[in-house]
This record gives structure tokens, sequence and C-alpha cells, in this order.
């Protein structure tokens, strides 16, 4: 069983897009995300990105074209050094009530299942609150929060009551620098 660095994408390794984002032209990497991920190349713990995609589910765009961005985030995150180890996608909106949209803790579940994951070792980094509820939720024991896209407003609201307390970087290298000791 592997430890695992859970990440959300969109305000943590990409910019949030207020339309969604709906192909490769919308998506800026932060640069400082794809740093971070290649430090931990070599690490033991397994990459992987969880994110509510529910722009799919809206009809805006198809799974094949969330796929198709997700591939080649991917690919660059790669040719910069990097790795992810997988990627899981919740398609459903909010209504759906499905079991995998963050702060539900369905992805992780899925992903503990695929990739041999402990999650009681293993950490999950978002820019918002529903990202740690999700972590928390799954038994994750390391929750941080990064002030990129949503952060610094959900770094303000009053901590959720499941959430006890957690740190609060500026983005996610800060966050890896502090959290992963190689």
């Amino acid at each position: 069983m592997y430890p695992a660095i859970f990440l959300d994408r969109d305000g943590v390794i990409i910019e949030n897009c207020p339309d969604y984002v709906r192909s490769w032209a919308d998506v800026q990497i932060f640069e400082q995300a794809l740093a971070a991920l290649a430090k931990l190349r070599h690490s033991p713990y397994k990459i992987v990105i969880v994110t509510n995609q529910s722009a799919i589910g809206r009809g805006i765009m198809t799974f094949e074209q969330a796929h198709s961005i997700n591939a080649r985030l991917v690919e660059t995150i790669v040719h910069a050094g990097g790795r992810v180890d997988g990627i899981f996608i919740c398609p459903h909106t909010p209504d759906e009530n499905c079991q995998c949209r963050k702060p539900r803790p369905g992805m992780l579940f899925q992903a503990a299942n695929h990739l041999s994951l402990d999650l009681s070792r293993s950490m999950m980094i978002g820019d918002a609150v529903s990202d740690l509820l999700a972590g928390k939720r799954a038994g994750v024991q390391q929750l941080a929060l990064v002030q990129t896209g949503r952060g610094l407003l959900q770094s303000q609201l009053p901590v959720h009551r499941e959430l006890g307390s957690f740190p609060i970087y500026d983005h996610l290298s800060s966050a890896m620098d502090d959290l992963v000791k190689s």
C-alpha cells in the first residue's frame, strides 16, 4: 500500500476558469506547480489528481474532451520532469447527489482501490474546503489549503467543524516544500 498526494486540478495545478476549462486553450498551468510536481518525481507518494468536472454533467463538454485536457496536462507535467499516477474525475452536477463529487470522498476511495493506496498515510491538497472535506471523510490525515484558485477566499471562511486546523500555503510548491520531506 502506497501513500498518496491527492491534488485538486483547477486552482491548484491550473488556473480556475469562471466558465469552466472547456479546451486546452483554457488551460493556464501554474509554473510553480510544474516545479513542485517535478520535485516529486522520485517520491514514494503516488500523485493523484481528483477533480470535480460538472461541465460534463451540464452538457458543456464531453467526458472525452475532459480526458483529452487531462491527458495533455499529464503530458506537460511529464515533459517538465514530473509524474501523475492517476486522474479521477467526477462528471456529475451538484444536483445529482453522487458519491464521487467533492466534498464526498468517492474519488479518493476509487483511487485507493485502483492504485493500492493507504489513505491514512496520504495527504489532500486543494484550493477549497470541499477538497479538504473529501480528504478528511476518506481518512486522509494530512490536509492543506493553497491560496491559488479559490484558496484565498476559502481561507477566510470559518473553519468547517469537521476539519479542525490545517496549514494554508501560498501555492502548491510551498506546500510540497513543507509537507514532503525527501
